[in-house]
């Protein structure tokens, strides 16, 4: 598969009901997950080109200041050929890569504000990276690429919103319009922290209840919630890192209305923080090509678990 396996350089919480669903899978792995909230950081890092993608097809027009998005094939496969017969076929997932390489490149573009049907935003960032220029872009795209394959084999239909294929963005309105127009079944966009030395551990964010302007997650809140608690649980069984020790309270679970990836999907969708970039510990696991491949699992195993039911 065509994975970057070299050794690249190294450099907020849900109800009750979620947490206590989380906390059953987590006690089971890790002992001693717990931590205080704190605002994430937000530090852009020089941004390096992923591995190379694979042959891709159109998956939705943009209207938005970005480019067409693409939907993604195995390595080697024709347009026409058929997806493995598995429990997740007749499954579509959309796998969101946070940012882009080249965002770097194209900052009056990436400024440039969308409505997130609660306001406006910038079209995307360029993302943080590890002390030593390991950006979380590749990282996205290389965890993303392995989580394509992992979920393939299952049977299901796999989107990437891009695919290291397009100059910029997708800015977060458009990757929202990915998922819906797909029809998705699940979204997951991912991602790493660019958080304080110390603070370690992944969370996944979940849409909090929005309304207003283009923006309404009342249909997509609880199955959201059910998708990122599986997730989590599951990433803590595969990977052995506990939930955030600074945001969520140790349930490796946040709430936030501020997204316009969540605020405007009108199917289940979470936003998976796979660590910290910018603690040491963290970017030691997080530029592990292993590492990344249970990261990939743990996130697999989760939306198999909500899909099946």
């Amino acid at each position: 598969m065509p994975y970057d396996d070299s050794v690249p350089p190294t450099r907020r919480a849900r109800p009750l009901l979620v947490a206590a669903a989380l906390a059953a899978l987590c006690l089971t792995a890790v002992a001693g997950c717990g931590g205080a909230q704190d605002p994430a950081g937000t530090d852009p890092g020089a941004a390096k080109p992923g591995p190379e993608a694979e042959a891709t097809a159109s998956a939705s027009a943009s209207t938005s200041p970005s480019a067409t998005p693409t939907e993604s094939r195995p390595s080697g496969a024709t347009p026409t050929a058929p997806l493995p017969q598995g429990p997740l076929t007749g499954r579509t997932v959309v796998i969101d890569p946070g940012h882009n390489p080249r965002n770097r490149e194209h900052t009056e573009e990436i400024n440039q504000q969308v409505d997130i049907g609660t306001g406006r935003k910038e079209c995307d960032t360029t993302g943080t990276s590890t002390d030593a220029g390991y950006a979380e872009a590749r990282f996205t795209l290389d965890v993303s690429h392995r989580l394509r394959e992992l979920l393939r084999a299952q049977g299901a239909r796999v989107v990437l919103t891009h695919d290291d294929d397009r100059p910029f963005g997708p800015c977060i309105d458009e990757r929202a319009r990915i998922g819906n127009e797909a029809k998705a079944d699940a979204v997951v966009s991912v991602h790493a922290d660019g958080s304080a030395v110390g603070n370690r551990g992944f969370h996944v964010i979940l849409p909090a209840a929005v309304k207003g302007g283009g923006a309404d997650t009342s249909k997509i809140v609880k199955s959201s919630a059910d998708l990122g608690a599986r997730i989590a649980g599951h990433f803590v069984r595969t990977t052995g890192s506990a939930p955030s020790n600074y945001i969520g309270g140790g349930t490796g679970l946040d709430t936030r209305g501020d997204l316009g990836g969540l605020n405007l999907s009108t199917v289940p969708k979470v936003f998976v923080e796979c660590g910290n970039m910018r603690d040491p510990e963290d970017a030691a696991l997080l530029t592990d090509a292993g590492w990344r491949q249970k990261a990939a699992q743990g996130m697999a195993d989760g939306i198999a678990a909500y899909l099946k039911g």
